[in-house]
């Protein structure tokens, strides 16, 4: 195939001239990574086109966050008004119209779909071509019978819903994030295969939407990638909601019975009317004519350097398609990186020192750094764990928040190695601490004065908890403190 492709690029002279388009840079993806470096490369006048096969704006626009948390927000709608009487609100039961709720998924879709619109980013002077193409050589790049010549290509093509060989699942049917927002009605019941984030926020979403809900996890807790002290939390959050938690089981079977999809889980039929399969990523690199590229590759993805540049120095890699983390905010900083290096001078390197990213359970999770295990595993015993619950956090208290956590992981000097916390608005929450890592902060510049009543108090108050510590672990302080406040004393009568 790739000899033919070669052949159509390598006809007359003439014809190849009329065929070949050459550009400073050539974007492979229109996904969030695509979208960053063919704007940015644009703006400072670089010839680029962007090559997407189907939609600009990738998964993350379509079928994944900007989706999720539109359906998170509806969902927590229905679970505030069934909830009200515990604020002395009384109501009848909601009635949930999940089409009406998809609607509103659309409409912000639609909303944001207008800044990442073809037109947008003709205007900035990109060629945009809708197709799906591949390499030929190291320098071409074949779409639409067009072969594209760049002086450094950028390959962002981003990650597919990975399939696990679970007999019979193929055939039984199931959806993923791409066909969830789509479904024309509600499943009374819903296996939700796969206990990590997308399992969680949509497997809770469809659970206060309407539908009875399994979660078949294969780990001890949920989010195993997470603290287990902070995913705990949100397991039982769920678990009080009526969501049940099956844990340390895999599926290993799909059968089609009377309508019904039986999944067996370790040793137990589970019988609903549809599967969400949400067990991972896998890159999408299959028909990209990696090969005649010279790009290596393995399952994870396209492997690069510290420069996210691949085995050919043409060609830069970013976002999904690389592996690592698998977030929307990296894969723009990894564009940019990744942008800079291949029209400039390749001198920049991806820094993932600190990396925060966030789960929009009810209550959210979110994190940045080391684990507790993470940094005691490289640091022995010499760290400090700091912990501030959110029912000492009176604002949490006056909106019924008040489970969950801050923890910070630092060293005895107050670097702080990571941090987490799980509780409301945590995702939000978290920069304070992101800020004070990224700038080399230590943990006491969390306790700046914070507005009362907010639910920031968190950082403040946890950050405080190493003064707390230290001050406990030193007996030779307290005695002179003692002794020092019994003079005064007896000196002012």
């Amino acid at each position: 195939m790739h000899g033919i492709l070669y052949k159509r690029c390598a006809q007359t002279k003439v014809e190849r001239k009329a065929m070949t388009v050459e550009y400073d840079l050539v974007v492979i993806g229109g996904g969030s990574a695509g979208l960053v470096a063919a704007s940015a490369g644009a703006q400072i006048n670089a010839k680029v086109a962007l090559v997407e096969k189907d939609l600009l704006g990738g998964d993350c626009l379509h079928y994944g966050c900007v989706p999720s948390k539109s359906l998170i927000h509806a969902a927590q709608i229905a679970y505030d008004v069934k909830t009200a009487a515990r604020f002395g609100i009384y109501t009848n039961p909601p009635t949930i119209k999940l089409e009406e709720a998809l609607g509103h998924v659309h409409s912000v879709i639609d909303t944001i779909q207008e800044h990442d619109s073809t037109e947008r980013f003709e205007k900035l002077g990109v060629d945009v071509i809708y197709g799906q193409g591949q390499f030929t050589s190291g320098k071409t790049f074949e779409v639409n019978g067009r072969c594209l010549k760049a002086r450094a290509f950028l390959i962002a093509t981003g990650s597919r819903p990975a399939v696990p060989p679970v007999e019979g699942l193929k055939e039984a049917g199931f959806l993923t994030n791409e066909q969830i927002f789509s479904v024309k009605s509600r499943p009374d019941s819903l296996a939700v295969i796969g206990a990590g984030p997308i399992g969680c926020e949509l497997g809770q979403s469809f659970s206060r939407l309407g539908s009875q809900v399994t979660l078949i996890n294969s780990h001890d807790v949920i989010m195993p990638k997470e603290d287990p002290e902070a995913a705990m939390v949100v397991q039982k959050q769920m678990e009080s909601e009526g969501i049940r938690i099956l844990s340390n089981v895999r599926a290993e079977k799909v059968e089609v019975i009377d309508g019904k999809k039986h999944v067996t889980a370790g040793g137990e039929i589970i019988i609903v009317d549809e599967i969400l399969l949400a067990t991972g990523r896998t890159p999408s690199v299959g028909s990209l004519g990696l090969e005649a590229a010279g790009v290596d590759y393995d399952k994870k993805g396209i492997k690069v350097d510290e420069k996210l540049r691949t085995s050919n120095k043409r060609i830069y890699a970013a976002g999904d398609v690389i592996g690592g983390y698998q977030f929307t905010h990296v894969a723009g900083y990894e564009a940019g990186v990744a942008m800079q290096n291949a029209l400039v001078f390749p001198t920049k390197k991806a820094d993932y020192r600190v990396i925060p990213w966030a789960t929009f359970t009810n209550p959210e999770l979110a994190r940045v750094g080391l684990t507790e295990k993470q940094a005691r595993d490289r640091y022995g015993d010499d760290i400090y764990v700091l912990r501030q619950n959110f029912d000492g956090v009176d604002r949490a208290l006056a909106e019924a928040a008040g489970i969950g956590f801050g923890k910070f992981i630092t060293k005895g000097n107050g670097e702080i190695l990571g941090a987490h916390i799980v509780g409301p608005h945590a995702g939000e929450l978290i920069h304070e601490a992101v800020l004070a890592m990224s700038n080399n902060l230590k943990v006491d510049a969390l306790q700046c004065i914070h507005i009362y009543p907010t639910l920031s108090e968190i950082s403040a108050k946890t950050a405080l908890q190493l003064t707390k510590q230290k001050y406990a672990q030193n007996t030779r302080l307290q005695n002179v403190l003692k002794k020092f406040f019994s003079w005064r004393r007896s000196i002012t009568g």
